[in-house]
């Protein structure tokens, strides 16, 4: 992010009163300021396309199109292809700009977990206090992790195996990374942060965060979820040469 930057954030969730706390939380510290509201997950998708927000910030259950059947539709256009799906179209400049952040009453469930496989890019208790909201939004703004490793694995787990074909299209893609960057995936997927992998490797946090990034637009995720999704379809696989 450069300096003087203020990230934009549409807020959608069907309750205004919600929204006006969400607001004042978000703008709190001048960090962040809120371009859009939407009361429902079809004004959520338009909100994102019209204004380009840096962040979303969706409620899991609202009417007309949930939080998952939103984010499906931000990542339809897709950043690439995921693990065993063919290329799609390239995204509008809104969903390529827009992390997401689930909202939810529970823990991490089914719902959230296929809103997650599908895109976004965490998920916080409505009831998270203002400052962890703010942690999340600058983690998630900067391409940072949010998922705990606990959380993480809990999503890998409740993906389904992919098909052979489907294993051999990942471990081709995954094929051609370099050893550098399959060490640094095989961290992502184990849910460490970019400081953390700094820590590990030798490496300042924001190498490891353009590392990741490269490898985001090289592999066509849309998240670190997704990278962690890539290399569990995967299995086992041989990097490419160092380069």
């Amino acid at each position: 992010m450069e300096f003087g930057h203020v990230g934009r954030v549409v807020i959608a969730d069907d309750e205004p009163v919600v929204r006006r706390g969400l607001r004042m939380s978000v703008e709190s510290t001048g960090e962040f300021h809120v371009v859009a509201e939407a009361g429902d997950g079809r004004g959520a998708v338009e909100a994102v396309r019209a204004h380009l927000p840096d962040v979303l910030l969706l409620d899991l259950r609202m009417p007309r199109m949930n939080g998952a059947e939103v984010t499906a539709a931000l990542r339809a256009a897709g950043r690439g292809p995921g693990p065993g799906r063919e290329p799609g179209p390239e995204p509008d400049a809104g969903e390529a700009a827009a992390h997401i952040v689930l909202l939810t009453g529970s823990g991490l469930d089914a719902d959230v977990e296929r809103a997650l496989a599908l895109g976004a890019d965490a998920f916080l208790p409505k009831d998270t206090p203002r400052e962890e909201l703010l942690a999340a939004l600058r983690a998630v703004r900067d391409g940072d992790a949010v998922l705990s490793p606990q959380a993480l694995r809990q999503v890998l787990d409740a993906s389904h195996p992919p098909a052979a074909a489907g294993r051999e299209e990942a471990r081709a893609r995954l094929g051609a990374l370099p050893p550098r960057e399959a060490e640094v995936l095989g961290l992502v997927a184990g849910g460490l942060s970019n400081g953390e992998i700094g820590e590990r490797l030798g490496a300042a946090p924001d190498a490891v965060q353009r590392l990741v990034g490269r490898m985001l637009a090289e592999l066509g995720a849309a998240n670190r979820v997704q990278l962690a999704l890539l290399a569990r379809a995967a299995g086992p696989w041989a990097p490419g040469p160092a380069r």
